[in-house]
């Protein structure tokens, strides 16, 4: 395990807590759009934080909780994808996300319309967010990024450090440091 920034000795402790802790189940939707050419056989990541600050980065999201079956092909035009898995817990509800396309395979370009979320734990209240996107994650097409990031938190999480825990694991804790 890396810490990408020093931390105290509490706050790591906190961290590794929550990075051993796998008792939430996430399930996300996401839209690919009608656009013609909108698909993609790129890898996907989503991270989700809460308004504390917590995470889950969900590396390969298609390799760490795809549904649709084995013969399946994610991410293609107008299709509506579901993936499901267990992480380490939140504090609260997802109110930000950070959906990454890393821009391999043939066709890179791929147009997502929303990415809805559900999370759930053992004594927790089921927790529901939709992050609209409706933009291109390609090198290719404006905006010309590979990443979207959603920020539905209070108006100060934007000036929050993030401080990324990294595993073996297809998930990773995430904290952000204030």
């Amino acid at each position: 395990m890396v810490l990408s920034e020093s931390v105290d000795q509490q706050e790591y402790k906190n961290l590794l807590y929550l990075l051993d802790d796998a008792d939430c189940v996430y399930t996300a939707y996401i839209r690919t759009g009608s656009i013609w050419k909108g698909g993609t056989d790129s890898k996907i990541t989503l991270t989700l934080y809460d308004a504390d600050g917590y995470g889950i980065r969900i590396n390969d999201i298609e390799a760490w909780g795809g549904l649709m079956g084995p013969d399946y092909d994610y991410f293609e035009r107008k299709n509506l994808d579901i993936f499901s898995g267990r992480g380490p817990c939140l504090t609260g509800p997802p109110c930000e996300m950070n959906l990454t396309s890393d821009g391999t395979g043939s066709g890179h370009g791929w147009y997502c319309n929303y990415v809805e979320v559900t999370t759930t734990g053992v004594h927790m209240p089921c927790a529901q967010q939709e992050f609209e996107v409706e933009q291109w994650l390609a090198t290719d097409t404006s905006p010309y990024e590979l990443t979207a990031i959603r920020n539905y938190c209070d108006e100060y999480s934007s000036t929050r450090r993030h401080v990324i825990l990294e595993s073996n694991t297809s998930s990773t804790s995430v904290r952000v440091a204030k």
